[in-house]
């Protein structure tokens, strides 16, 4: 039945970024369809996140980690294997934005971006991959951005991050799609969450926003959960370097 290939039960998913916003949301939804999932963030709600998932009857490994650096990237995998064996999911959602007109933009604020939303993101690809490599089969889903494919106002570092993911997500889908994984990005549009909080107070910029949303309102992290285990789950093994836009109606204005 096809219902069944959305099922996820037995997997063992990883995703970053899961303390709070879009990527708790989501992974709380591959929790409820059947995963059991190891969730990193620099934050110290992680340790929530994973409580909420084990609420809803699956195993759940926080690991607080900031992946400003590539370092933690092995203890990560190493940990995932300890606990569950394999490696069958790989969500990439640790994001950072810095805002600042180009012309005044700084090198840190330039690097921590890069580290965080494109280096950090390749090496998680890789480690996990590694591991799917070995099992013949497996899911890595980024989150990419709405400014995959525009230019945004005073972002110049996410936009070039989240530019890079995107087609990060489609040379690697080239080369591993032989190996038997999947790899897709889910590119989300304006989304209610703390990251979007100064945009959202905006007195000039929010109602601009929400005038170009043809569905009337901002995204929010349910609106993800659909997608995301939708690109986890079998029923999407023939989707390779697709970036599959969660947006209201944005993109296609």
């Amino acid at each position: 039945m096809i219902l069944d290939k959305f099922s996820l039960a037995g997997k063992t998913a990883i995703i970053t970024g899961a303390s709070r916003g879009l990527g708790e949301g989501m992974a709380l939804a591959l929790a409820e369809a059947g995963a059991d999932v190891v969730v990193v963030s620099s934050g110290s709600k992680i340790h929530e996140t994973a409580e909420k998932i084990r609420a809803l009857g699956r195993k759940s490994v926080a690991i607080q980690a900031d992946l400003v650096s590539i370092d933690p990237i092995p203890g990560i995998i190493a940990k995932t294997l300890e606990e569950f064996g394999k490696v069958d999911i790989l969500v990439n959602c640790a994001g950072i934005i810095r805002r600042a007109p180009a012309i005044e933009f700084t090198e840190k604020d330039w690097d921590d971006v890069i580290n965080v939303n494109q280096k950090s993101l390749f090496f998680m690809c890789q480690a996990a991959a590694k591991e799917m490599m070995k099992q013949g089969k497996g899911k890595i889903i980024n989150i990419a951005s709405l400014l995959s494919f525009q230019g945004g106002i005073i972002v110049p570092s996410y936009t070039a991050s989240k530019s890079a993911v995107a087609g990060l997500t489609k040379a690697l889908a080239n080369e591993w799609a032989a190996y038997g994984i999947n790899v897709n990005a889910i590119a989300p549009g304006y989304m209610a969450t703390d990251m979007t909080e100064a945009l959202q107070k905006s007195a000039e910029r929010a109602p601009a926003i929400l005038a170009r949303i043809p569905q009337g309102r901002w995204g929010t992290p349910e609106d993800m959960k659909g997608a995301v285990v939708f690109l986890a789950s079998d029923a999407s093994d023939y989707i390779q370097g697709h970036i599959l836009v969660v947006d209201g109606g944005w993109m296609g204005r």
